[in-house]
């Protein structure tokens, strides 16, 4: 599973993509981001308000529910504002 982080979350977790083999109870994108969570302090830090963090699988918009696979491109943004 290819994960992408963009913006400031980008910053607080140190890169910008990264391959990822995620455990098999990681099943949907929820899930996801528990177990991102987990991965030590950067990611800890950038995901403690799941509800602000909007998730792109296969770069369509999902919910938190969406199931993944594998193989999937998952990209993970903070809130985006415009004017």
């Amino acid at each position: 599973m290819k994960l992408l982080y963009f913006a400031w979350l980008r910053t607080k977790i140190g890169v910008s993509q990264e391959d990822v083999a995620p455990p098999a109870e990681v099943r949907d994108v929820a899930s996801l981001i528990g177990w991102l969570q987990t991965r030590g302090p950067n990611f800890a830090d950038a995901l403690k308000n799941p509800s602000v963090v909007r998730v792109a699988v296969n770069q369509e918009y999902v919910r938190p529910g969406h199931p993944l696979a594998a193989g999937d491109e998952v990209a993970l943004f903070p809130p985006v504002t415009g004017g």
